[in-house]
């Protein structure tokens, strides 16, 4: 079992990545593998609704890391998206980067379970969780929590390690995703299978 990890920062190794750190360790002490892809500090392409995508499995525009990630979703059996609150928001290269992954490569997080980190020095870390929850809530994915919401506080690496409640919050959260992920993994072997997909409905608002 592999769980896929998104750090949203431009910073490789700040505040999110700690977070993000925490939570691989208690999932690797439970035997669940992990990695972490830096989303980088280059620039990121919005999604332009193309359409170019569609039935692709990647984005046409590249450059950046959003094709890379999705070709390791292919494989990956939980997910873990960090970000930086910027202006009490997520990082606008994060949701650009989340918005083509799943526009593009959509189909590879269905039934997969997806947790929400988010760090800041004091605020907007409630809007910014629920703004990436949105995208678990949209594409089938089981939403793991923890005792609190997933965040940590913190001006550098080490004022957020010497966050004790977010510290334990980020190790709580990956004992639960190993937790469900043996759950899910059980229920495969004794032949329980994710619903079948319905055809997608549209409903136009304008009549």
């Amino acid at each position: 079992m592999k769980v896929l990890m998104l750090n949203g920062s431009s910073r490789k190794n700040g505040c999110t990545y700690t977070a993000l750190c925490e939570v691989a360790e208690a999932l690797n002490k439970e035997g669940v593998e992990t990695e972490i892809v830096q989303m980088g500090a280059g620039p990121v392409r919005d999604c332009s609704s193309c359409g170019g995508c569609k039935g692709k499995g990647k984005c046409v525009f590249c450059g950046d890391v959003v094709n890379e990630f999705i070709e390791k979703a292919k494989t990956a059996d939980g997910f873990v998206f960090g970000t930086p609150v910027y202006y009490a928001h997520p990082s606008g290269q994060i949701l650009a980067v989340l918005d083509r992954i799943f526009y593009a490569g959509g189909e590879y997080f269905a039934h997969k379970p997806g947790a929400a980190v988010v760090s800041a020095r004091r605020a907007g870390t409630t809007a910014s969780y629920d703004v990436l929850s949105k995208y678990f809530s949209i594409n089938q994915m089981p939403q793991v929590c923890s005792t609190y919401w997933n965040m940590v506080h913190g001006n550098n690496p080490e004022e957020v390690r010497r966050d004790e409640e977010g510290m334990q919050v980020m190790r709580v959260l990956g004992r639960n995703m190993a937790w469900i992920l043996k759950c899910i993994r059980a229920g495969k072997e004794a032949g329980v299978t994710p619903p079948a997909a319905e055809p997608k409905v549209r409903t136009n608002f304008i009549r």
